[in-house]
């Protein structure tokens, strides 16, 4: 059975369609085509439907396509254990992140990354969605979210530490407030999707319910509401480090911190053998952050 063969059918698996998945590996649709039909044939069954746009897989297809998953999961970590000529992981990385910590954080280390894995191509795609993994095609998603999917395994990258935060010029003008309950007194920046902001105090959990006249989906628009004075707002402190840093945000509340266990995680799909690109990809950015990322290591007590 032919490795190739079956590169190509995981990724028309993936695609629906044989001229994609035949130029993500560098060959005609011709060629892509006949390679699916010799492993139809070494295997004796029917694997996909064809159609003139689009083809999808059979009931055998759908059957086979994990095996030929743990194969080359099997091939890859099986070369890179005795060497065959590979120094390091090699082929093509898809990863999906979040945008606004794919940007600020991920693309400052990447080229370290390619430099440590010369052989290694990295496609990224940044979207705040939750992306769908084995129907995305990708390798590994960056979540900061809650992680639901079972059929995925999580390692922790990094702590994602939560903060409240306001401008000086919004304290300057409104007062800094010295309890949670004294929220309920302020304009408020919320996030969509958290509605209450959860404080530890010495009489046990506080929740709040926040209100403003600023609502929003996006990090990074908080984080910028915030530093221009229109409210108090949650925010990571891998957004905002710099902010704080240079004196356009402060933080508040410190005595009450918030009751959270969020992180920011590589997920990837359940698999007898990790690949070895996955394993070198989280093994490098884990050493990177560190057990104290870097956009943590400047805060301190006033």
């Amino acid at each position: 059975m032919n490795i190739e063969h079956l590169k190509l059918f995981v990724r028309l698996a993936v695609t629906h369609n044989i001229s994609l998945a035949g130029s993500e590996q560098g060959i005609s649709p011709a060629v892509a085509s006949s390679y699916i039909s010799k492993l139809e044939q070494a295997l004796g069954v029917r694997l996909v439907h064809r159609t003139t746009r689009k083809v999808s897989l059979t009931q055998e297809g759908e059957a086979f396509l994990p095996h030929a998953e743990d194969v080359l999961a099997s091939v890859e970590a099986a070369r890179a254990s005795v060497g065959v000529g590979e120094s390091s992981p090699r082929g093509t990385l898809r990863v999906t992140a979040p945008a606004s910590f794919g940007r600020m954080h991920l693309m400052p280390a990447l080229k370290g990354f390619l430099s440590a894995y010369p052989e290694l191509t990295v496609d990224f795609r940044f979207s705040d969605s939750i992306v769908d993994l084995v129907e995305g095609g990708f390798d590994i998603a960056i979540r900061n979210a809650e992680l639901k999917d079972s059929t995925l395994i999580a390692r922790k990258l990094a702590s994602d530490h939560r903060i409240v935060c306001a401008s000086p010029e919004y304290l300057e003008r409104y007062g800094e407030p010295e309890s949670p309950q004294a929220l309920r007194n302020h304009q408020c920046i919320n996030l969509m999707g958290l509605e209450n902001w959860v404080f530890d105090t010495v009489d046990g959990h506080v929740s709040i319910k926040p209100v403003g006249r600023f609502r929003t989906d996006h990090g990074e628009a908080v984080r910028d509401a915030c530093v221009d004075g229109l409210g108090i707002a949650i925010n990571s402190t891998w957004n905002v480090y710099q902010h704080l840093q240079r004196g356009e945000l402060v933080q508040i509340l410190r005595d009450y911190p918030l009751v959270s266990d969020t992180a920011i995680w590589a997920v990837y799909p359940s698999s007898r053998l990790l690949a070895p690109k996955v394993r070198a990809f989280i093994d490098y950015f884990a050493e990177c952050y560190g057990n104290t990322p870097y956009w943590d290591k400047d805060l301190r007590e006033p």
